[in-house]
């Protein structure tokens, strides 16, 4: 045997393993998506999701209105979690390809339509060699396999979209419309609930909970949007938290430990779901450092709750203290998911860098505090 035909078959045997890897990690890619309950960064997920997100974004940044602009992004989560079984199918083809060039006298074009054939279980090219054979069958028990996954996926998604969901749409009975922190504060106290909030705060930090559970282990579900464009999970999630955080440092009322237990189990959520996307996010952030609220913001909200008849505690400069004591845990963290989901208007939980008007969810100018 000579050097040309060591080549040859050192060539082949290359071309073999290749394709056994290629196979290999899209399986385990597979896996890692549709199948294990904790996070995973997944490199065709990411390069999947990354490049539709350009796409999206190029169409958003056309839209005249926030609106024009939720509808366009709308489609980017599901369009994208379509293409992944479609990629990850696309390459357990080229793998078997080049398994099927390497053990057999087949050009590149017959071992593209023997693989392909073998895979969708078409039948329309088969070969008769034994090995090949086991090969066929090994693709195709794969491909239905990867649909399964994707059959079984749906639901578990929706399950958890739903779940959220509800809870995000039932904060507006509570906060309005965009929602703010000192408007849930004003009707709790309005029909007589300011003293009664355990449950609340409770039920909330379930709904942390399961949010970081489900949007990292299964992190499509991140950018799902609301139904109605001008409700989000992120200022939601901002909301409750600015809402405790203002119960504990201004209301004079009883301190209630589980609006802190929410405080922690919200903030732990975000710095999870901030970590797992490489999003900005605080460590160990110390009490006096800057926050994305001002102090006139804060100010202002308390004259709101003033005029609503909230009692308040008569010591502002340590109200302020303490409530920008209680957010920098969370602050960094919200802001910068609120940004990725192209989260909509909401007075302190949304993109701090655009107005009300430039998102164009409501008439009122940033800052302003109303009923």
């Amino acid at each position: 045997m000579g050097i040309p035909d060591i080549a040859y078959w050192l060539l082949r045997l290359a071309v073999f393993l290749g394709g056994i890897s290629l196979v290999t990690y899209t399986v385990l890619s597979g896996i890692r998506i549709f199948v294990l309950p904790r996070p995973a960064r997944v490199l065709v997920f990411q390069l999947v999701f990354n490049g539709f997100r350009r796409l999206f974004d190029m169409r958003a940044r056309k839209a005249e209105t926030y609106a024009d602009r939720d509808r366009v992004m709308a489609l980017y989560a599901p369009v994208s979690l379509f293409f992944i079984p479609i990629v990850l199918m696309s390459l357990v083809l080229l793998g078997f390809m080049a398994v099927y060039w390497a053990i057999s006298p087949l050009s590149l074009v017959e071992s593209l339509k023997l693989s392909g054939s073998a895979l969708l279980t078409l039948g329309s090219f088969t070969n008769a060699a034994p090995l090949l054979m086991i090969f066929e069958f090994t693709e195709a028990l794969l491909g239905m396999v990867l649909v399964a996954l994707l059959i079984a996926y749906l639901p578990t998604i929706y399950s958890a979209f739903t779940r959220r969901e509800t809870q995000v749409q039932l904060l507006e009975v509570r906060a309005g419309t965009p929602p703010s922190p000192w408007e849930l504060i004003a009707r709790s106290h309005r029909n007589g609930e300011l003293t009664h909030l355990r449950d609340f705060w409770a039920d909330w930090q379930v709904w942390f909970a399961e949010i970081e559970e489900s949007h990292t282990s299964l992190a499509a579900l991140a950018f799902f949007r609301s139904p109605r464009p001008d409700l989000s999970w992120v200022t939601a999630a901002g909301v409750v938290l600015d809402s405790a955080s203002l119960f504990l440092s201004t209301v004079d009322t009883y301190r209630e430990p589980r609006a802190a237990f929410c405080i922690r189990s919200g903030y732990l959520a975000l710095r999870q779901i901030a970590i797992f996307f490489e999003m900005p996010h605080s460590e160990d952030p110390a009490p006096a450092d800057p926050i994305a609220i001002e102090r006139d913001e804060f100010e202002e909200a308390c004259r709101y709750l003033e005029s609503q008849g909230v009692p308040l505690l008569p010591d502002r400069e340590q109200c302020w203290r303490d409530f920008a004591g209680w957010r920098v845990n969370y602050d960094k963290e919200l802001i910068s998911l609120a940004m990725l989901t192209m989260a909509p208007y909401a007075p302190w939980s949304s993109d701090r860098s655009l107005s009300p008007t430039a998102l164009n969810t409501t008439s009122r100018q940033a800052g302003q505090i109303s009923r």
